[in-house]
């Protein structure tokens, strides 16, 4: 007998199906028909008719009956062969559908982790989308700023052109201004010398009218004497009466006129500086604030050289007396002042402040170096000296300013270039006059 075994598989893959159990049936009896399924996929054994066989063995036994049974037994042999070697198919289909199954549940776990990498990346898409969105808009705010800054940008520098057409104007009619005020002020010393000679020589004639021959020896003696090295030392020889002195330049021969107040506070004032009435210009340059300038017998500065030098022989003292537009008299006293030379700028060096003129100095410490309008040494990096004009010691165009532009009443508020004594009358306020003199500290 011929056997012949049929197999067929067929197997569809489910990802979202599970693992099944094993079944096997038989269909029909009379026929070697083994079915396997697993999962999705069926397995399926066919064997020849039983009834084919015992046919094909009556025919055999026919014709040669005395071989019948050792044909038979052959046949029961080779069948039950054919059972073990389909037993062993059916072990090795086993291990074929565990191994599939292991390919299935890892197809499974790797559809799971495409799906989950498909959301991730979808999300990652969106979150992409919406940054290039959310960059499309700032791109477009961004050009709008710049569109508004160029037109900003445009707008200030046709304001800064238009300013600096201005102040070159203004600068224009200001040294036109000097000029005058220049020539006005030289023609107003000139007057005011002659009125002082004029009146000085009516005096002189009044006191030698009065005054009996030997006092007028005595007089005339003290005229013609040696002149002093400050005030203080003509009150002491018995000059007692203020006005104007000459006075000696210290290790030279030089003569210099300084007023001499012999009646504040028990006279010997050397007067350094006056402002009452506006008459002389105080925007001046270094030399003549080096050298001095005005008229001793109304506004003047008596001179930072000759101020250093007086000052470095001894101890002095400085008292700043100050009056404004309402009546009202403040004073700042410093126990201790000098100068500086001129290498050194002519640096401000004040100690012991008291008086009524507030209570923390106005004149910036530790001290500062002096500034014109020709030489800033302020430390600012504007230059102080043209901004708020005069010669100073500015710090960082500083809280004082006694050198200041004179306003007259009525003008002189809100003036940030006057004449300002911060700690008394505030920064805006520009008084009506100020004298500043000194004297050795033992008087």
């Amino acid at each position: 007998m011929q056997l012949t075994v049929y197999f067929t598989w067929s197997c569809s893959i489910f990802l979202a199906s599970g693992y099944n159990s094993f079944s096997k049936s038989m269909e029909t009896i009379g026929k070697k028909q083994y079915q396997v399924q697993h999962g999705s996929c069926s397995y399926t054994f066919l064997l020849p008719e039983t009834d084919n066989c015992r046919s094909s063995s009556s025919y055999v036994s026919n014709a040669v009956q005395r071989d019948a049974p050792l044909d038979y037994d052959d046949s029961v042999q080779r069948l039950q062969l054919l059972e073990n070697i389909m037993e062993n198919n059916t072990q090795w289909l086993m291990k074929v559908l565990n191994q599939t199954t292991r390919l299935e549940l890892q197809l499974l776990e790797h559809s799971l982790s495409t799906n989950k990498l498909e959301r991730q990346i979808s999300d990652q898409t969106n979150e992409i989308t919406k940054l290039q969105e959310k960059n499309s808009f700032l791109e477009k705010r961004v050009l709008e700023m710049e569109d508004k800054h160029t037109l900003q940008l445009k707008s200030i520098k046709d304001e800064k052109d238009q300013l600096q057409v201005l102040v070159a104007r203004q600068n224009s009619i200001i040294e036109e201004l000097e000029k005058q005020l220049v020539t006005a002020t030289v023609n107003n010393s000139v007057l005011q010398k002659q009125q002082h000679d004029l009146m000085e020589t009516v005096h002189n004639l009044l006191t030698m009218i009065s005054t009996p021959n030997s006092a007028k020896n005595n007089f005339i003696a003290k005229e013609e004497q040696i002149s002093f090295k400050d005030c203080a030392e003509a009150f002491k020889s018995g000059l007692t009466t203020s006005g104007i002195y000459t006075l000696t330049v210290p290790n030279t021969a030089q003569e210099k006129k300084a007023y001499c107040d012999m009646e504040t506070n028990g006279g010997g004032w050397t007067i350094m500086q006056r402002r009452e009435d506006g008459s002389v210009d105080f925007h001046r340059t270094w030399k003549d604030y080096k050298m001095g300038f005005g008229d001793p017998a109304g506004e003047y500065w008596l001179g930072n050289e000759f101020v250093s030098q007086l000052t470095n022989q001894k101890r002095y003292v400085l008292k700043i007396l100050l009056k404004d537009w309402e009546g009202n008299e403040a004073y700042s006293l410093y126990d201790q002042f000098y100068l500086a030379n001129e290498e050194q700028k002519y640096r401000i060096h004040l100690k012991g402040l008291t008086g009524t003129a507030g209570k923390i100095s106005s004149i910036s410490q530790p001290g500062n170096d002096f500034s014109t309008k020709d030489a800033d040494n302020d430390k600012c990096i504007c230059k102080c000296s043209q901004m708020l004009t005069g010669g100073w010691w500015f710090d960082a165009c500083g809280p004082s300013n006694l050198n200041g532009m004179y306003y007259p009443l009525r003008q002189n508020n809100n003036k940030f270039n006057g004449i300002k004594w911060y700690y008394w009358k505030g920064s805006g306020y520009s008084l009506k006059a100020t004298t500043m003199m000194i004297r050795p500290a033992d008087f």
